[in-house]
């Protein structure tokens, strides 16, 4: 098969028929071998009925419904889990993205050998409380990552078969998708301009929520992507800067006490920093420990991406 087009959703039932229809023109026109993939994250409206409907008159079109909303990055995992593509292509239910950029994805997956190529929004519709907040994330990311990518929250994206079965996408993290991908190994990632359409129906899922989940799923990605496999050089090396600091501290105290007769130096704060600071090291290091002993034993710690057996 040639392209699996994953689309999660959520009270999109104006949308479907029409997104459909279109993704259904562009793969006739092309030729291509297709199937379509919608995932339901708990619609509270007809959406899962329009999918049915969907589903009895295009043969190609599969359905994956949640019990209750799980949100977009878990659509998106078992959309990833259930894909047969060689190529795999991601869009939002709304309409802003267009299916008719699905060939030019195609080819450089094929063509030119990328593993992942997001779609880059360069003129947007959307209100400036949406378009403020994505400039700084992506400003963020692109410092943090490495990453030269303008839009990593575009929904549009096509990638390698191989690289949606070797990731996962869990809390908030559909928007780092290509940080992911790059510390899975994957590393030939591009970017293409692509269209960008007013909301024709229903409403905008951004929540207020992303502002914070955001950051923090960014963190874990790079902490995991670095240390998942070996904490103890990040808790070590916090251990023992910290506990250098506490054993210079305290050593300084003690040599004032020793040669210089200061009194009172129990009862100095500079004391306490330092009382504090090597006990905040020693537990660091325990930390690390723990965290290795955890990580030797657990089933998944020599579970590696490997591209090709010989």
């Amino acid at each position: 098969m040639d392209i699996s087009v994953v689309i999660p959703l959520f009270n999109e039932e104006e949308s479907l028929p029409e997104l459909e229809a279109w993704i259904r023109r562009v793969m006739e026109e092309h030729n291509y071998s297709y199937e379509i993939i919608f995932v339901d994250d708990g619609s509270t409206d007809n959406s899962w009925k329009i999918v049915e409907d969907l589903k009895a008159s295009n043969s190609h079109c599969r359905g994956i419904k949640f019990r209750r909303n799980y949100g977009k990055s878990a659509g998106l995992n078992e959309g990833f889990l259930a894909t047969q593509g060689d190529v795999v292509i991601t869009m939002d239910a709304d309409l802003q993205d267009s299916p008719d950029e699905i060939p030019e994805l195609y080819k450089m997956i094929v063509e030119e050998g990328f593993d992942i190529v997001s779609g880059w929004k360069k003129k947007r519709y959307d209100p400036i409380t949406k378009t403020i907040p994505t400039k700084l994330y992506n400003w963020v990311t692109r410092k943090m990552s490495g990453l030269k990518l303008h839009d990593m929250n575009c929904g549009l994206k096509a990638y390698k078969s191989k690289v949606v079965k070797n990731i996962e996408v869990y809390g908030e993290m559909h928007r780092y998708i290509p940080v992911i991908a790059k510390w899975a190994g994957f590393t030939k990632i591009g970017e293409k301009v692509v269209q960008h359409q007013a909301r024709k129906y229903g409403s905008t899922k951004f929540g207020m929520s992303r502002f914070i989940n955001g950051p923090l799923d960014l963190a874990s990605i790079m902490f995991v992507g670095k240390f998942g496999k070996r904490p103890m050089h990040f808790f070590g090396s916090l251990g023992l800067f910290v506990s250098f600091m506490g054993f210079a501290i305290l050593s300084y105290l003690s040599i004032c006490k020793l040669f210089f007769d200061q009194t009172g130096i129990a009862e100095r704060p500079l004391f306490f920093l330092g009382m504090i600071a090597l006990l905040l090291g020693v537990q660091l290091f325990i930390g690390g420990f723990l965290a290795e002993l955890i990580t030797r034993n657990a089933p998944e710690r020599n579970s590696y991406k490997i591209e090709k057996r010989i």
